[in-house]
């Protein structure tokens, strides 16, 4: 499967702005009366309210630095695949798949997948893990292991997810 860079493929705007990438932001309706959208005074204050919340949260949950698995945040009983390294974090859970790098978080429910990928690097600590898309997009992460050891053990958790979530929304 390719993926075509260019012009023809895409709109410009949508290099641009992270509103057009599925499962980044939350679309905004239109028809929803002025009354109802947040002014803008109330709307700062609540997300500076909002990132104090996730701040005091990360900081209590946050793992060791260079932890490759973190405690889970599953809401139902389950299989889960999380690994991290010091950029990026994957979660695999019964809400779906949430990647992470740096600053930038996307998230796919399972009936947005069309597919997941896993590669190792023939050399190096390299796990990459690829969501792909039934619109034909595709969404890969790399994660660094501690070593290669660490790669068969995160295929199979991995694996354990996917049979449990994965094909159950397929075949229901």
């Amino acid at each position: 499967m390719e993926q075509r860079i260019g012009s023809s493929s895409q709109p410009l705007d949508a290099g641009v702005n992270p509103a057009h990438i599925p499962g980044l932001t939350v679309p905004v309706s239109k028809d929803e009366p002025q009354d109802a959208r947040p002014q803008a005074e109330d709307a700062g204050a609540a997300v500076e309210e909002a990132a104090a919340e996730v701040t005091e949260e990360a900081v209590a949950e946050a793992p060791a630095e260079g932890s490759a698995e973190a405690p889970a945040e599953v809401p139902a009983d389950g299989p889960v695949f999380e690994a991290a390294d010091r950029r990026a974090r994957i979660v695999a859970d019964a809400a779906g798949v949430r990647l992470a790098l740096d600053d930038q978080e996307c998230e796919f429910r399972w009936d947005e997948i069309g597919a997941v990928e896993t590669a190792t690097g023939r050399f190096g600590k390299r796990y990459t893990v690829t969501v792909h898309t039934p619109d034909r997009r595709w969404y890969p992460i790399e994660i660094e292991a501690k070593s290669r050891a660490q790669h068969k053990e995160w295929d199979t958790q991995l694996d354990a997810v996917l049979d449990a979530y994965f094909e159950e929304e397929a075949a229901g």
